[in-house]
C-alpha cells in the first residue's frame, strides 16, 4: 500500500498497471481489496488506483462526521495529489453514490464514469428494496453469526458455497464501532444533486442477480444522465467485480476505450 495526504486525510491506495488513470471506489462493507482480481484484469490497459475511503482499510481520517460531499472531495483531491488532471472513475454500490456526487461537484476531474450496482443519490436502499431490506438490516445487525445469509444479498445463489473465500469481503476490513457509526450515518445526511448535471460519458452496469439493489433501479440512472449507456451482466449478483471480474472488466474496458 502507498499513502498520500489529500483533503486533510491520509489516504491508503494501491496503484498498478500503466495507461490512462482509473480510480476504483469500493462498496460500504469493503475496502480497496475487493478490486484485487478486477484491477488485475484492467492493469494491462490502465493505471489502476484502488483506494480506501474514510474509515476503511489503511486510510486515516479525523473522528468528525462526514458526508458524501467530503467523500467526493476526497476523490478529487486524490486524483490531483497523484499528479493527474483528470481520470476515469469506477464506483460500485456505495462507491457509485460517491462517484455520482464527485461527477457533479468536480466535473473537471472526471474523464469517463462507470456506475455499477448502485443507487441514486438521495434515495434510500430501504425505499427501493422494501421487501428485501428489512431482512438485510436484520442480518447485518446479527453479524458475524448471520454471515452466510447476509452474503446472499451480495452474491448470486450458490456462489458462496463454491467460493467461501468471498466472505473476506465482510471480514477483512476491521472497522471499530465508531468507524461503523460514521459510515452508517453518511447516507442519512441530506444532499441534493441533479444527475442531469453529469457531463462525463457514463456507463451504468447492473448484475442480473442483484438481490440488494434491484437492477431496474440501477438501470434507471441511465435515463437521468445525459447520453448514458447501460448494460446488464447476466448471472452475477451485487458484487460482480468479485464474482466475475473478467466479465465486468471487459464491459468497463470496452467503454473506457471507446473513441466516441
Amino acid at each position: 500500500m502507498d499513502r498520500v495526504e489529500a483533503n486533510g486525510i491520509s489516504i491508503g491506495f494501491r496503484r498498478s498497471g500503466e495507461g490512462p488513470p482509473l480510480f476504483l471506489l469500493h462498496g460500504a462493507e469493503a475496502d480497496h481489496s475487493m478490486f484485487d482480481a478486477f484491477g488485475a484484469a484492467l492493469a494491462r490497459y490502465f493505471t489502476v488506483i484502488a483506494y480506501d475511503q474514510r474509515d476503511s482499510g489503511a486510510t486515516l481520517n479525523p473522528p468528525e462526521p462526514y458526508g458524501l460531499g467530503e467523500l467526493a472531495d476526497d476523490l478529487a483531491a486524490l486524483i490531483a495529489a497523484l499528479g493527474y488532471g483528470r481520470a476515469h472513475v469506477f464506483g460500485t454500490s456505495f462507491g457509485g453514490v460517491i462517484a455520482q456526487v464527485a461527477a457533479v461537484r468536480h466535473p473537471a476531474r472526471i474523464d469517463r464514469l462507470v456506475l455499477a450496482s448502485t443507487f441514486r443519490v438521495g434515495v434510500s436502499v430501504a425505499s427501493i428494496n422494501p421487501e428485501g431490506f428489512p431482512r438485510f438490516a436484520e442480518l447485518r445487525a446479527r453479524l458475524p453469526e448471520s454471515m452466510p445469509a447476509f452474503a446472499e444479498y451480495f452474491f448470486a445463489p450458490g456462489y458462496i458455497a463454491a467460493h467461501p473465500e468471498a466472505l473476506r469481503l465482510f471480514t477483512d476490513n476491521k472497522r471499530d464501532a465508531r468507524q461503523r457509526e460514521r459510515r452508517g450515518a453518511v447516507l442519512g445526511q441530506p444532499i441534493a444533486i441533479s444527475l442531469e448535471a453529469i457531463k462525463a460519458p457514463t456507463l451504468v452496469l447492473a448484475g442480473s442477480e442483484d438481490r440488494l439493489i434491484p437492477p431496474v433501479h440501477t438501470m434507471s440512472l441511465a435515463q437521468e444522465i445525459p447520453g448514458a449507456r447501460s448494460a446488464v451482466i447476466e448471472g452475477v449478483g451485487h458484487v460482480g467485480t468479485i464474482q466475475d471480474p473478467a466479465a465486468v472488466a471487459a464491459r468497463v474496458r470496452e467503454f473506457l476505450q471507446r473513441k466516441d
